[in-house]
């Protein structure tokens, strides 16, 4: 009986020190999503012009205000613009730009660009270190039909780019996690 109770106890002893050993010497690095408040797209008609701004602003993150959506002014048909996309955290002051970590970690971002009505087109200007697309800067080709649609404007954390269309900009098999996405009613004219 003696055995059989220093044996127990030598079991549970072996069990209590495994379970408290020290797991944290090397723990998984942790990366953290990026907090993006504004996302401001300026568009530039090639050949001049007057730039277009799309903005959305969301000081309160996931808080009770919905975000303040602009649009500067109505898009021309036929026309191409040469657009730029500025992400900032504006919660930090100064606020801090989120390109930068963006173009950092381009294999694990892209943005998808969609518009009803087939008012435009999109084509990428910049790719990532394997020539997928990332898309802080394109451009968006106005057809020659007039009217008003809603442009959306979504960056996909970690989206599969080896899917099928997605380094065409199509995000239905992307997967990944959505970091922003923004819908801006626009106007064609």
């Amino acid at each position: 009986m003696k055995i059989l109770k220093k044996i127990s106890i030598l079991l549970i002893s072996t069990l209590v020190f495994n379970a408290c050993s020290n797991d944290d010497d090397n723990p998984a690095p942790v990366n953290e999503e990026e907090v993006i408040t504004t996302l401001t797209a300026t568009l530039t008609p090639n050949g001049g012009g007057t730039a277009i701004t799309l903005q959305t602003r969301d000081l309160d993150g996931d808080g009770p205000n919905a975000p303040v959506i602009t649009v500067s002014g109505p898009l021309a048909t036929n026309t191409t613009y040469n657009v730029n996309l500025e992400l900032l955290n504006e919660t930090e002051s100064p606020a801090e730009s989120i390109n930068e970590e963006i173009e950092e970690e381009d294999d694990e971002h892209q943005f998808f660009y969609q518009i009803t009505n087939n008012l435009a087109t999109f084509s990428y200007l910049d790719f990532d270190g394997d020539s997928n697309p990332l898309g802080l800067e394109f451009t968006v080709t106005t057809t020659n039909t007039t009217g008003t649609g809603n442009l959306t404007i979504t960056l996909r954390h970690e989206p599969n780019k080896n899917a099928s269309g997605v380094s065409d900009g199509d995000i239905t098999n992307a997967g990944g996690e959505t970091d922003i996405q923004a819908v801006f009613s626009i106007t064609v004219e």
